[in-house]
């Protein structure tokens, strides 16, 4: 009974979850923390609670996330709903100085704000220009323009285009639907691995080949040089 109740739940939450879509992953505010919570409660409790049938979990559990997909509907269609639902992002540093208001509006600590700024590499709030806590609580970190990291175009450098890499092997598999794309052959990839001294594919444990003609090699037995 256990098992084709677990069944029953683990399938309904698959098809709830792909129809809600990956917002409840990709921005998980306070709202979709507690939805989540909640919706994963009502599923163990439809799979190990024997004591009541399982369809009343059920229907729970399809309405919390018709509920939650509304207020996600109606969020992006209604911005002050949004807003309500989700909040709204916090300016809590300017110009280097620490808006203590915001924060105790919030409920913040300095400490965490701190923190959040080691997680990004900054060490020291005088060298921000902007520190927003978006409605996620993750933290948007904009720096003083002394302080940002030079880019080729501020230095005037030329760069070529690399654009996004494609397999041609995957542990030691030749992908050869992916070399057909590229205009490539098996014989090509082979000289390209003879250059770099593999004799053959099922040495390789990732190849990739990105658009500006980079071919980047692993193998299953890389030789690292040790510091002596």
């Amino acid at each position: 009974m256990v098992i084709v109740r677990a069944f029953i739940g683990f399938f309904s939450l698959l098809i709830f979850t792909r129809i809600m879509g990956k917002q409840q992953i990709g921005q998980l505010n306070l709202f979709d923390y507690m939805l989540g919570i909640t919706i994963g409660s009502m599923a163990a409790a439809l799979t190990t609670d024997l004591s009541s049938r399982a369809w009343p979990h059920w229907v729970g559990l399809l309405t919390w996330c018709i509920l939650g997909y509304l207020m996600h509907v109606i969020g992006t269609k209604w911005q002050y709903a949004s807003k309500l639902l989700e909040g709204e992002p916090s300016i809590v540093i300017i110009n280097g100085k620490i808006m203590e208001n915001v924060l105790r509006k919030m409920n913040y600590e300095i400490s965490a704000i701190l923190e959040l700024l080691r997680n990004q590499g900054v060490f020291d709030p005088t060298q921000v220009d902007f520190a927003i806590i978006e409605s996620n609580g993750q933290l948007s970190v904009l720096l003083k323009p002394e302080h940002q990291p030079l880019t080729p175009k501020d230095m005037k450098m030329p760069v070529s285009y690399s654009g996004i890499s494609t397999e041609l092997i995957h542990d030691g598999i030749l992908i050869e639907e992916n070399l057909t794309k590229l205009n490539k052959d098996k014989t090509w990839l082979l000289t390209e691995l003879e250059k770099q001294g593999i004799k053959d594919i099922s040495e390789v444990f990732l190849a990739t080949l990105n658009p500006a003609g980079s071919l980047y090699v692993d193998k299953y037995k890389d030789q690292l040089k040790k510091d002596k």
